[in-house]
């Protein structure tokens, strides 16, 4: 079995995949002082609570938080047998070319997403990531990753606008029910929503205006389907774009 492994800044998913179908999924807080003994104790123990009993003997890791690889390496090492493929280390080949400015370090989750968007949906595609971040990665006709856009995430922008205007509470974010708000709170909660649907919006014109080409966009990320509720900005919602990306990677790297 593999277990794929998808470390974020917020949060990191560990998911056992078959060869067919994830089996299961277990998301944690990232935290970079976790230990390897750490990880597999609660990883362990999350698959007896739900009866999971499989043999792991194959990893892949994709990390924007480099300070955490290390002890998921010896995770793996340690209490699975194998070197686990680490994405964007030289060693780790991936099925697509990337096509940056020289020197560039592109973050191994966009590499994730344009594999995994490309192996289910073609080339000339927008792939819309709400994490920490909100990113746009395009994708070329080949399957090529050509660049994209970083913007603060949902949460980000909420939490520091909070945090930098004192008279301002900390609000979900939800689709309000009029533009104008008559409160400070649907105030600062249709500002963020139609903010970032303005910016969603915009952002893909312009990228497809630069391509000049149709381009499908598909999202992935928790909020993603709140924002395709109030407009038709996606094409396709996948939940699970970057675990199958993991997979698709690991299985290229298999054959070559």
């Amino acid at each position: 079995m593999l277990l794929t492994i998808d470390c974020g800044n917020t949060n990191t998913v560990f998911a056992i995949w078959d060869g067919v179908r994830f089996v299961n999924s277990w998301r944690r807080a990232t935290n970079h002082a976790s230990t390897a003994d750490e990880y597999y104790t609660w990883l362990r123990t999350s698959m007896n609570l739900q009866n999971v009993d499989v043999t792991i003997d194959e990893c892949i890791v994709s990390s924007t938080v480099p300070r955490v690889v290390f002890n998921l390496r010896v995770l793996c090492d340690r209490y699975f047998d194998c070197r686990p493929l680490v994405v964007g280390k030289p060693e780790t080949k991936l099925p697509v070319d990337v096509r940056v400015d020289a020197g560039t370090q592109v973050g191994p989750d966009r590499l994730v997403n344009t594999v995994g968007g490309w192996d289910r949906h073609g080339g000339d595609l927008i792939v819309v990531d709400f994490g920490t971040a909100t990113t746009f990665d395009v994708v070329a006709r080949d399957g090529a990753y050509i660049g994209g856009v970083i913007a603060p995430g949902v949460n980000l922008s909420l939490e520091a606008l909070h945090m930098a205007a004192a008279a301002l509470p900390h609000v979900d974010i939800t689709q309000p029910q009029k533009v104008i708000g008559t409160n400070t709170v649907a105030c600062m909660q249709s500002g963020i929503f139609w903010g970032y649907v303005g910016l969603i919006r915009e952002i893909c014109a312009r990228i497809r205006a630069e391509r000049d080409r149709p381009m499908k966009v598909v999202a992935t990320g928790g909020l993603a389907p709140l924002f395709q509720q109030a407009a038709d900005l996606f094409d396709a919602y996948e939940d699970d774009l970057t675990m199958h990306g993991l997979t698709v990677i690991h299985a290229f790297n298999k054959e070559h």
